[in-house]
């Protein structure tokens, strides 16, 4: 028999099922993509692999971060709960609003588009019908994680474990195949001087810590884990260590393969990886994982972030009817139905580079303050039980926080427009906040 947790959610996640979430949100589309954007900065290989190296050990500071906050207090909501602890109700707020109206619709949206993009490789189709795909697809995904967290987390699991097969199978054959050499990793050491590579690295990193986002996605169901003190941290961990081995795989079989200049010049680099091993056949098998993964990962966001206004009406801090759950399948349904109404509309007005654009902007300002939290809370409250304690604390927060510092910076400088809508959205919330009365929550 199942446990109900104070919050009327059902604890029914296991090791694996926490494991798979983060996994199969992290992998997405962007290891079949950013590969090319990468290599085009540099003029060797080393730092093309080198920088999905140091994005997987940055990614790994930020999660074993927040993983302390994650198990000392397993609440649905994650850093909603997290930073109104540490820093007041307004930033917890905020973080909630920004997770429910931009962060996590905006992923949804983009990956829903990438998805029907690829899905147009076997159904050809317009712009308007790709976009109508990706709205059938969130419908989908909406629709199953409807019917009760053991469904979706079963769809996780095995949809996870699918795009991972894919992803081992496609580092096999770019390696093992005749078709690659160890001559194209040539040039391996790169021309440019170490102060010439300072700007580079810090652009192909933005594009690197983007892949690698989605490790946070367990903490949104932490009170829905049968055992979060220690299945928390393990998951985290587990996950980002995975999905790094296969990036850096992956990236060595595309130069492997392709030489450094042809994953350069490559738009689908995975893609032109697996045709020039096995043809035609290459580009329908990828094809195929690309949608696997694409649909994976969003079945892990649909699965966990309408956990988030769930959380934030329940303390009377967001719509009240985000708040229900379904008698029969202990599942927040109308959080999930509007959270797919909303990436919907979002799938058909944005492109996919707004999209993730919105989605950098907010996401990186809140991961910084959360392993801020995480030093704030050591000084404040140093009696909370902490069964996981940040390894390498204080320097594994700070250095996440460095490096959140610069994505901000350099979306704000790069894409000026399109972080000022994010931000007029995110400032938005505060309309709300003080409109609706939501601040009085915390008084009652």
């Amino acid at each position: 028999m199942t446990n109900q947790t104070d919050d009327g959610l059902k604890a029914e996640l296991g090791l694996l099922d926490a494991t798979m979430i983060n996994v199969g949100t992290m992998i997405a589309s962007a290891i079949y993509l950013v590969p090319a954007a990468i290599a085009a900065y540099f003029s060797g290989v080393f730092p093309t692999l080198l920088v999905w190296v140091v994005g997987g050990v940055v990614s790994l500071f930020g999660a074993l971060s927040m993983a302390e906050l994650g198990a000392a207090m397993p609440r649905a909501g994650g850093q909603f709960v997290y930073l109104k602890r540490a820093f007041g109700p307004v930033w917890g707020y905020l973080y909630g609003w920004g997770a429910a109206v931009i962060i996590n619709p905006a992923s949804i949206a983009a990956i829903a588009v990438g998805f029907a993009t690829y899905l147009a490789y076997f159904i050809p189709m317009g712009e308007f019908g790709v976009r109508i795909a990706a709205v059938a697809s969130i419908a989908i995904l909406t629709f199953l994680n409807c019917f009760g967290l053991k469904l979706g987390a079963i769809t996780q699991n095995v949809v996870t474990l699918i795009k991972i097969a894919a992803i081992i199978g496609l580092i096999a054959i770019c390696v093992m195949l005749p078709g690659g050499s160890a001559a194209n990793l040539q040039p391996f050491w790169p021309t440019e001087s170490f102060s010439e590579l300072i700007g580079p690295f810090g652009l192909a990193m933005v594009a690197v810590l983007y892949a690698y986002d989605g490790w946070v996605e367990i903490t949104y169901v932490g009170s829905e884990m049968r055992n979060p003190e220690r299945d928390m941290p393990l998951s985290i961990l587990f996950s980002t260590a995975l999905v790094a081995i296969l990036y850096v795989g992956a990236a060595i079989g595309f130069a492997w393969v392709l030489g450094h200049a042809g994953v350069a010049r490559s738009p689908r680099v995975a893609s032109d990886a697996a045709t020039a091993v096995l043809g035609t056949a290459g580009a329908v098998a990828i094809t195929v994982s690309i949608l696997i993964s694409t649909l994976g990962s969003n079945n892990g966001i649909v699965f966990t972030a309408a956990r988030i206004p769930y959380a934030m009406a329940r303390d009377g801090q967001f719509f009240q009817w985000a708040g229900t759950v379904s008698e029969r399948y202990a599942v927040p349904t109308t959080a999930l139905v509007a959270q797919g109404v909303w990436s919907s509309l979002l799938a058909l007005s944005g492109t996919y580079n707004q999209l993730t654009t919105y989605v950098v902007f907010v996401s990186f300002l809140f991961y910084a303050l959360t392993c801020a939290a995480v030093i704030l809370l050591r000084r404040t409250e140093p009696d909370l039980p902490r069964p996981y304690r940040a390894w390498g604390y204080p320097v594994t927060p700070l250095v996440f926080i460095a490096f959140s510092g610069y994505l901000i910076w350099n979306t704000i400088v790069q894409q000026p427009l399109d972080s000022a809508i994010g931000l007029g959205l995110l400032g938005l919330g505060l309309v709300f906040y003080f409109g609706a009365g939501w601040h009085r929550a915390e008084a009652r």
